[in-house]
């Protein structure tokens, strides 16, 4: 016969490994697609002119606002809040306090996003078409810097969150097999 705290704790832990994979998951896109941006898109940009440069970054900032990574981009931090509660309550210090850690340094990536890039996105976009911009050159020069910098910045941290849940991936596989659900 199994007690109800029994129960409640194989509930949880069925529940964790998936929870900490969609987490992990969810926030390898994100810090992807930051990480494709940093080493390949923005550095293409550079190159091209004023005009390419502002017409492609507003086409570019329209397309980004899509389902398939707004559910990225919010279902990394519910996953990874989530998964950090489960874990915690489940006794797994260990593996919950880098959960934590890369659910903060999501949030360090997030409020870099909401308090510079987009704000740059959409000062951007109310610049108007490239065609009717007067002074092409200092619209680019007033965004693209801070544009990189701040990216870069929230390229760091989600990629440092990811590595976060790679160290609790592990520390809670080691859990699971200390606790007999998974094979040694």
């Amino acid at each position: 016969m199994t007690s109800t705290g029994e129960v409640d704790q194989r509930a949880k832990g069925k529940l964790a490994g998936p929870l900490l994979w969609l987490a992990t998951a969810s926030v390898g896109v994100v810090a992807g697609v930051f990480y494709a941006f940093a080493i390949s898109v923005m550095p293409g940009l550079a190159k091209t002119d004023d005009k390419a440069f502002i017409d492609s970054m507003q086409n570019i900032n329209r397309s980004i606002e899509n389902g398939a990574f707004g559910s990225a981009f919010l279902g990394s931090f519910i996953f990874t809040g989530a998964a950090a509660i489960i874990e915690n309550r489940m006794g797994r210090r260990a593996a919950a306090r880098w959960i934590i850690a890369s659910l903060l340094l999501y949030v360090v990536g997030v409020a870099i996003t909401m308090g510079i890039n987009i704000p740059l996105n959409q000062k951007l976009e109310a610049a108007g078409a490239p065609a009717n911009i007067a002074d092409l050159a200092a619209v680019r020069a007033a965004f693209e810097d801070p544009w990189n910098s701040a990216h870069l910045a929230r390229t760091v941290a989600c990629v440092l969150a990811l590595g976060c849940l790679g160290r609790a991936l592990w520390l809670h596989g080691r859990a699971e097999r200390a606790d007999g659900l998974l094979p040694r």
